[in-house]
């Protein structure tokens, strides 16, 4: 299936999140097809460093495991979340060639990542954002994910 949309992200990726500019975590996410690639796979571990806030890295998600796909009818894409904090979510999703948008509608948290696709595909640049109402948004914090392999 290599002209499935969800392919383009199969590989590994180091990641770093950051907020306000400050270096939060970063560490790395597997792409892997499964069930001969009608779905992506996503595993992301973090490696925090010395720069790593301590609050943030008591309270990580990681390690995080996420399955992605797709109505083959509709297109309709979804990604279902779970991670070590025991959050299960189901996200709305669109990858497109340009952008990956991840969208959660629930009563009294909203969630939604905004990220573009830059450097031919190599580089996703995004943010998460999260509001009490779906109507105002607030920065959580930025997401980049480079690249490594195939």
């Amino acid at each position: 299936m290599a002209d499935h949309p969800l392919q383009r992200l199969v590989g590994t990726w180091e990641w770093q999140a950051s907020a306000q500019g400050r270096f939060m975590e970063g560490g790395r996410a597997t792409f892997d097809s499964i069930e001969d690639g009608a779905f992506v796979r996503l595993r992301t571990e973090a490696e925090p460093s010395e720069e790593s806030p301590a609050e943030w890295v008591a309270n990580s998600p990681m390690p995080v495991t996420a399955i992605l796909g797709l109505d083959d009818s509709t297109h309709e894409q979804a990604m279902l979340y779970a991670d070590a904090r025991g959050v299960f979510r189901i996200y709305r999703m669109t990858l497109t060639e340009g952008a990956w948008r991840l969208e959660r509608t629930a009563p009294g948290f909203h969630q939604r990542f905004i990220g573009d696709f830059r450097d031919d595909g190599r580089t996703i640049r995004g943010r998460w954002e999260s509001s009490p109402d779906g109507e105002t948004w607030e920065p959580d914090f930025d997401m980049t994910y480079r690249k490594l392999s195939r």
